[in-house]
């Protein structure tokens, strides 16, 4: 017999299931738009700053985010949410016109006649996404192609960061959607911030005027459990000396912490748990990866960056790549590429990191992947979308 509580989540669903379809006899609520980032996990990425932006173009638009129940202490004051899986979550995902996500909605919902879903998508593609992952077997064993492609018809449109991102997104997510070369609007504060702005973040993280902050964010890997760093963070920071202060953010899949300890230099500072990588960015003088996307990202700032990729073969024999950017070619490798921690150490030492040969990387892979990013995406993405006019030029 099932225990009592599954079969009391059981009914209810059941009794949610029979609410959402009485809802969807609803008529749609032409101000109302639900919000989603990373599977109901807070206010975050592309979906946040283009909330943000129609609260100020389009202020008769009502955001509400959907929110799972072990993430509503991320949602900050005054921002209006609903409880994946609840009452008012269903019947918001009923009547709402406008649909926002940076991944999916779980639990799966009936996209209306008459409802716009935007997917903004959360990255640029370096690992094989969708449809492409049939190619890898460990991938294709846990993936459900028959759910992405359901998934990828309910969208009407499709943010691409990029030219390289469209031609992916076209490949591997095939549907009838159109695509939205607008850039990427999480990135627009790279370009707004103001040198107060990043003075009082990184006071608050605790970094001296003095020092250089390196940002630590390496990716998720299919083939490990946990987190697993491939640099000690400790041992880079003794090596580099008081000068330099070491921000170690794991991937969102490991939690809020990278589970570092102790950090008896002083120097290492686990940032896993802050609420907006874009601020980790902006404090950080360099940033130290290695498939991650906010490589991508990070570049709208024209601030160095260091691959650091001791496993690239294993990484591109299990998860599959779409170029090589270890290569040391223009536009596919952003900067210096370190393989053991002794040579990430003497890229710092020796100034590598910062050097013209470095800078002319960047400004190939900037050209390449950045060129929608110019501080003015979530206004573009906001008035494409919610159909806002543009405001007529003042004479």
């Amino acid at each position: 017999m099932a225990p009592r509580a599954s079969v009391k989540r059981y009914v209810r669903r059941q009794v949610m299931r029979a609410a959402y379809r009485t809802d969807l006899r609803r008529p749609l609520d032409p101000n109302l738009a639900v919000y989603g980032a990373y599977w109901n996990r807070g206010v975050a990425c592309n979906p946040a700053a283009i909330h943000a932006k129609a609260r100020e173009l389009a202020p008769h638009i009502r955001g509400v985010w959907a929110v799972s129940s072990r993430h509503r202490d991320r949602m900050p004051p005054g921002v209006p949410y609903v409880i994946e899986g609840s009452r008012p979550y269903w019947r918001a995902m009923a009547t709402a016109t406008y649909l926002v996500n940076n991944s999916s909605f779980p639990g799966g919902f009936t996209r209306r006649p008459g409802q716009r879903y935007l997917q903004t998508h959360h990255g640029t593609p370096l690992k094989t996404m969708g449809l492409d992952q049939r190619a890898y077997p460990e991938l294709a064993r846990k993936a459900d192609f028959a759910k992405i492609l359901a998934h990828v018809g309910q969208w009407d449109f499709s943010l691409s960061a990029n030219p390289h991102s469209t031609e992916v997104w076209d490949r591997v997510y095939p549907g009838s959607y159109q695509r939205l070369d607008l850039g990427y609007p999480r990135n627009d504060v790279y370009f707004t911030a103001t040198a107060e702005d990043i003075a009082k973040i990184r006071a608050e993280l605790g970094i001296h005027a003095d020092q250089t902050a390196l940002l630590y964010a390496p990716t998720h890997r299919d083939y490990r459990e946990g987190f697993v760093p491939d640099l000690d963070p400790e041992r880079l920071a003794r090596e580099l000396g008081t000068k330099y202060m070491v921000l170690v953010r794991a991937h969102y899949f490991y939690g809020r912490s990278a589970g570092l300890g102790s950090a008896p230099t002083g120097r290492v500072l686990d940032v896993t748990g802050h609420p907006r990588v874009e601020e980790l960015c902006l404090a950080a003088d360099a940033l130290i990866t290695d498939y991650s996307s906010l490589t991508f990202d990070y570049a709208c700032l024209d601030r160095p960056i260091v691959v650091h990729a001791p496993d690239w073969d294993t990484y591109r024999t299990t998860r599959g790549t779409y170029f090589d950017l270890l290569s040391g070619r223009p536009g596919d490798t952003p900067g210096p590429v370190t393989a053991t921690s002794d040579e990430l150490v003497e890229v710092f030492r020796a100034g590598e990191w910062r050097s013209p040969a470095s800078a002319a990387l960047r400004t190939a892979f900037r050209e390449r992947f950045c060129p929608y990013d110019d501080g003015h995406a979530a206004e573009r993405v906001v008035r494409r979308f919610f159909a806002v006019p543009f405001a007529p030029p003042s004479r």
